[in-house]
């Protein structure tokens, strides 16, 4: 007994681990709730609780413009009085924003005496309970509290929760429960159930609906439960971004999470890929320029396999899918296949080498055109389509153009394009090891014979480029540097 009763107390936390309060929600529809104050601090708690179906009534003699906006909003009740104990009557909890400390106790000691829950604005020390950092969902709601220690930190945790949570959420909550008596009648076994709401809030169902597709996600939830063996596959052609963990979006980190197969490029950060969930397969298609490892063909035909197997895909490319990244032919693949899929963009290289050189890509009187371009057909034996559009002043980022640099340049000086115009050039663009180089068109050429320079690069070409902020970036032509410095 000794023996069980140390190893108990060892397992417990430290007061200082341990919540001063215990979280919980309070029923409040069609209940008064009460709200004594004449100003802002009143009118915030009256929008808060407008995110309820509360009987909302204000105490207060004389309100500021604010509040009485907030009472109309949201159709409360405003008795213009002074606080008085009677106010209290039959409410469900009041809110004292008073803006003055003896003022807000009055309210405080009134509402114990009548076994109302209250809260006092900024007072913690005299508060019953705490209102939480919202997030809405109806029926779903998250609250986070700091208990009144950082409640500017739980903001930010809920503006973080804001974006993670997809605004249809209590669309897809809804669903279920219309689902969740004919689940428990249809499917006996425990497990199968719980298989069942997995794959309903993870699978098709939930994408169809937060596509807006309610009828689809219906027909889908149907399907589902008529055939739990039967579930088709889905797969998402997700764009990693160019390789920054933060850059990844909300909705592909979600994915993620919840894929049962992630098929990766070799440009997508190892760390990246660890983002998926924990016993998701990972398989690389180790595709790189000049030495793809696995046949787009191939690529192709095993997403087909895998979705029609009834799993979640996420094919992870780096970048942005829709550029440059081969994902028209995996579509026409999967709609081939019968297989259902859905792209999820991503931060594209172009992108983030702008912004982490400060290249304003689009510039008023400069640049009003922006061009996309693939450095692969440089060495054909007529001018790339672009090089029309660079002429007339575009700004042109060129992917994957290392080696046909001196190509590029020459043709597009060949075609009048002047040697002086500005050439910046990313290598790992928004990776810790990123590097850029400035220069011009006339030294653009020496690219192809710096073999240190040997990452993903982004070439960007034109006068927006001398707008950049590229003071630290290296010279591209570091031997013409020295030679007119020696001069």
């Amino acid at each position: 007994m000794a023996s069980r009763r140390s190893q108990t107390e060892k397992a417990r936390k430290k007061p200082e681990d341990r919540l001063d309060v215990f979280p919980a929600f309070m029923k409040v529809a069609g209940r008064r709730v009460v709200v004594v104050g004449h100003g802002g601090e009143a009118a915030a708690k009256v929008r808060l609780l407008g995110e309820t179906n509360a009987e909302i009534v204000v105490v207060g003699r004389d309100i500021d413009h604010e509040l009485q906006s907030a009472v109309d909003q949201f159709s409360a009740t405003h008795i213009s009085e002074n606080f008085k104990p009677r106010h209290l009557t039959d409410a469900a909890m009041v809110f004292s924003a008073r803006e003055d400390w003896d003022l807000d106790k009055a309210v405080i000691d009134a509402a114990r005496i009548m076994g109302v829950p209250a809260n006092a604005v900024d007072k913690p020390e005299i508060c019953d309970f705490y209102t939480g950092a919202l997030v809405n969902r109806a029926p779903i709601a998250v609250a986070i509290t700091s208990t009144g220690v950082g409640p500017v930190l739980a903001r930010h945790i809920r503006a973080r929760i804001e974006g993670m949570l997809p605004r249809s959420t209590g669309a897809l909550a809804r669903l279920a429960e219309s689902f969740r008596d004919a689940a428990s009648k249809v499917i006996s076994d425990g497990n199968l159930r719980r298989n069942f709401w997995a794959r309903f809030f993870s699978g098709s169902v939930a994408t169809n609906l937060y596509a807006g597709k309610a009828d689809v996600a219906r027909a889908e939830a149907q399907r589902l439960l008529n055939n739990m063996a039967g579930e088709p596959g889905f797969v998402w052609l997700v764009g990693a971004g160019p390789g920054a963990e933060d850059l990844l979006t909300l909705r592909a980190q979600r994915l993620l999470q919840e894929a049962d197969v992630i098929v990766h490029d070799a440009l997508v950060p190892a760390d990246v890929v660890a983002m998926g969930r924990r016993d998701a397969e990972r398989i690389s298609v180790g595709k790189r320029k000049g030495a793809h490892s696995v046949p787009q063909s191939e690529i192709c035909d095993l997403l087909v396999k895998l979705g029609s197997e009834g799993l979640k895909v996420v094919r992870l490319k780096a970048g942005d899918p829709m550029i440059f990244g081969r994902a028209a032919e995996e579509m026409e693949a999967l709609r081939a296949g019968g297989v259902g899929f859905e792209i999820v963009p991503g931060v594209t290289a172009a992108f983030a080498a702008a912004a982490s050189a400060q290249i304003p890509l689009t510039l008023r009187g400069v640049a009003s055109n922006l061009v996309f371009a693939t450095g692969h057909n440089a060495k054909s034996e007529t001018l790339p389509d672009w090089a029309g559009l660079a002429l007339k002043g575009a700004t042109v980022a060129v992917y994957m153009g290392r080696t046909v640099a001196a190509s590029v340049a020459d043709r597009l000086i060949g075609a009048g394009m002047t040697s002086t115009t500005p050439v910046a050039v990313i290598e790992n663009a928004a990776h810790p090891d990123e590097r850029q180089f400035a220069g011009d068109l006339s030294e653009l050429a020496v690219l192809s014979n710096r073999v240190e320079i040997d990452g993903p690069v982004l070439i960007v070409i034109g006068e927006a480029v001398g707008h950049a902020a590229l003071e630290q970036a290296e010279p591209l032509a570091p031997q013409l540097v020295r030679a007119v410095a020696a001069a």
